[in-house]
């Protein structure tokens, strides 16, 4: 018998109202029996807090998740990609590691305490990334590292020899399935 399965559209920034609706989808469809999630994704990225939070949310519900990169998967999207326990990917896609910074509104006083604090806070975030995509990738974490600082765009063919990437597939869903959907606009 088929997993009763769930088919969510992610064409979103990661963000705290976005991974929001998301967590939120998520936590009814599980209330009403859903076994499997299908996350189908493509975003620019955004906030590492919420991408994070995000993937272990998903990581940690009764259900399995697939995602399915259908266009591209930016920086911290990356993360949220890497819940899928299957990873997907349309043939024309693409995928960006980056390093991570901080933005700053003007005017702003920065003494070396606040400063220390920041380049701590990024490093750190800057390990949980490397971390997570190297545990789900089969890579060492020092290489996800360096990739970030040096930034890489992934193919799909390079996104399946660097374990990001399971499976081609062209299908995103089957014909007369529901699909919720999440966009930031």
């Amino acid at each position: 018998m088929d997993k009763k399965t769930t088919y969510i559209r992610f064409f979103a920034n990661i963000n705290p109202k976005t991974v929001n609706t998301l967590i939120q989808k998520t936590e009814e469809k599980v209330k009403e029996g859903v076994e499997r999630f299908v996350l189908l994704m493509s975003s620019g990225g955004g906030q590492v807090f919420s991408g994070i939070s995000g993937y272990n949310f998903l990581k940690g519900i009764p259900a399995e998740v697939v995602t399915h990169n259908f266009g591209s998967i930016d920086s911290v999207a990356v993360v949220l990609f890497c819940a899928g326990a299957k990873r997907l990917c349309v043939p024309h896609a693409r995928f960006l590691l980056h390093g991570i910074g901080m933005d700053v509104t003007a005017p702003s006083r920065f003494d070396e305490k606040i400063l220390d604090e920041r380049i701590k806070s990024l490093r750190m975030d800057r390990q949980n990334i490397a971390s997570i995509i190297a545990d789900n990738c089969g890579k060492e974490i020092e290489e996800v590292d360096q990739d970030i600082l040096t930034s890489i765009v992934l193919s799909v063919d390079k996104a399946i020899k660097y374990g990001l990437v399971h499976e081609i597939k062209r299908d995103l869903f089957p014909q007369g399935v529901e699909i919720l959907d999440i966009t930031d606009v």
